[in-house]
């Protein structure tokens, strides 16, 4: 007994025999190697080790030729060959031609379903389109990614609008291996043409049955069209109300005449506080907290109220916005504003209506205002002022990236006033206009112009609100002087002028993703008359970093005419 277990004992504690290490090396041509070290096994696997066997050596080749000639014909070579060189046992190499490549010699695409009837909507020319824009013509290359992506992308472009259960009927691909080439032929099922029908709502619980509704732009009896009905949800989505939205359509032929539009939401929670803290160098530190209802007295109606204390600025403010109405929305609230900047200080209490209107990147406000202010220039008389006013405001973004704007503008106008007949001490209108224009240059890089203009139509500027006046300097205007210290001097402060104009050339140099460097040019004034309008200039650079909320712009800005180093602090997005 204690033999035959120190004879176990003795054969547990021998060391194993050592297996062979393997080092496969392929030679193939750059145009096809990247592919085969991608997805073969035996060029992925590390730490191999040589089969014993020879029955396992030559399984592992089939295996291996297999696989290299089924990833060479989904790139179009049907016709590789594959060597193994296993004259050295620890080292093999995979020699692989893979021929020729597969050039396609002839698409054929027909259609079938209502979009091949010549009342279709475009007829034959829009069947004539669709074949011009396949993306596998004559002479290119064949690959199986190549030829799926082709037969997706024409699905893609046919069933985005009114052909909603559109599907590739027929599809062949037929290879020649002797000449490398191939014939495509693809037949596209339209099915019926498809209309909207009524509103499917589900998921609402507290929120007002016709919430959803209101929301919407689409039509019973328009044609379908993915775009908008993602748009729908996006829109949905983007308010306050819902946690997660769903749009979509049963792709149903026999629903095509109306086919409803099932919208399955999730309410979200519909009180929010929040707090929060920041800095600018405009107004300095800055606290606040903010309080959000987006379903008050249960009507759908979103209240937002929050208190703001900076440095040199406090406001305390309430909104209510009612639900939309197709494309506009309106609201109303009051405000209590505190300013204290280059020795004027403003308080006012303000009432007012607006309503809003969004078409496409143009939105559209008109607003009705009634507020009392009261102005303490230091060094001069104080006074105060009662005005009911209106003011209409035109803005287009047309920028790719509303928070990281690189390419495309922005463009503004803006028309207000008031009368005497209406509160307000004097007639006066204001115009205002402000354009910006985000040119890339190379491959990160962005060139940026500035221009805003305004001018304020009245006999004086007496006993105008100041927020139809101008001011400028700071932070996204002229850098290199203080905020709002460019306008009228009126004893040791400076107030609203009635003309404006302000330019600035900026180019944003991106060294890495999130960081950059900007060098700028910025000129401009606020005066009460033509006569004593004078550009100042400021000049510097700054450094940008991209966060979560826009680029991040810290400046160092020298003004000219008041030799004067200044640093600036601020979020530059497409606002």
């Amino acid at each position: 007994m204690g033999g035959l277990v120190g004879g176990l004992l003795a054969l547990a504690s021998a060391p194993l025999a050592a297996q062979q290490p393997l080092e496969v090396r392929l030679e193939a041509p750059d145009a096809v190697r990247p592919v085969l070290e991608r997805h073969v096994r035996l060029l992925r696997r590390e730490n191999l080790v040589l089969p014993e066997e020879a029955a396992d050596r030559a399984a592992m080749t089939r295996r291996t030729r297999r696989e290299i000639a089924d990833l060479l014909a989904t790139e179009g070579y049907f016709t590789p060959r594959v060597r193994f060189d296993r004259a050295d046992a620890g080292r093999w190499v995979i020699e692989v031609e893979p021929g020729p490549r597969t050039t396609i010699s002839a698409v054929s695409i027909e259609f079938e379903g209502e979009l091949s009837s010549p009342a279709s909507d475009g007829g034959a020319e829009h069947l004539e389109l669709l074949r011009a824009r396949w993306s596998l013509p004559v002479g290119e290359p064949f690959s199986q990614a190549g030829w799926d992506g082709a037969k997706q992308q024409l699905l893609d472009a046919v069933s985005a609008r009114r052909y909603a259960a559109a599907r590739i009927a027929r599809s062949r691909a037929e290879i020649d291996p002797e000449t490398a080439t191939a014939t495509l032929s693809v037949t596209l099922d339209s099915g019926p043409a498809f209309y909207l029908g009524e509103l499917q709502v589900e998921g609402l619980e507290h929120l007002p049955a016709d919430l959803v509704q209101r929301y919407s732009l689409l039509r019973p009896g328009s044609p379908y069209d993915r775009e908008e009905l993602l748009a729908f949800q996006t829109g949905l989505q983007n308010t306050p109300h819902f946690g997660s939205v769903i749009v979509d359509i049963e792709r149903d032929p026999a629903l095509a005449a109306a086919v409803p539009v099932r919208v399955q939401v999730t309410e979200a929670l519909p009180k929010y506080l929040g707090f929060g803290v920041g800095f600018s160098t405009n107004t300095g530190a800055r606290v606040e907290t903010t309080y959000r209802d987006s379903n008050l007295r249960g009507r759908g109606w979103e209240f937002a109220t929050g208190l703001r204390l900076e440095q040199r600025r406090q406001a305390l403010y309430a909104d209510i916005f009612l639900p939309p109405k197709g494309r506009h929305r309106d609201s109303f609230g009051a405000l209590i504003d505190r300013s204290d900047l280059e020795g004027l200080k403003v308080t006012s209490q303000a009432l007012g209506a607006t309503r809003s209107t969004v078409r496409g990147d143009i939105e559209t406000q008109l607003a009705l205002r009634l507020q009392h202010e009261k102005i303490e220039p230091s060094g001069a008389e104080s006074r105060t002022s009662n005005t009911l006013t209106a003011n209409w405001t035109w803005v287009k973004r047309a920028v790719d990236d509303l928070l990281d704007p690189t390419r495309g503008y922005v463009l503004e106008y803006q028309v207000g006033g008031g009368a005497a007949v209406a509160l307000a001490e004097r007639d006066f209108v204001r115009l205002y206009s402000r354009f910006v224009r985000y040119q890339p240059v190379r491959s990160t890089d962005v060139f940026i112009l500035r221009a805003e203009g305004g001018v304020t139509l009245a006999d004086s500027r007496e006993g105008i609100p100041q927020d139809f006046l101008f001011r400028t300097g700071g932070a996204q205007t002229v850098r290199g002087y203080d905020y709002q210290s460019l306008g009228v001097k009126e004893g040791n402060a400076t107030v609203g002028g009635r003309y404006l104009a302000v330019a600035s050339a900026e180019y944003v140099r991106w060294f890495q993703p999130q960081w950059g460097a900007a060098f700028f040019v910025d000129a401009g004034d606020a005066a009460d008359t033509r006569n004593d309008f004078d550009l100042r200039v400021g000049y510097g650079v700054g450094a940008r970093w991209r966060s979560p909320a826009g680029p991040l712009a810290l400046d160092l800005a020298w003004g000219h005419q008041e030799r004067s180093l200044r640093l600036h602090f601020g979020v530059a997005i497409a606002f």
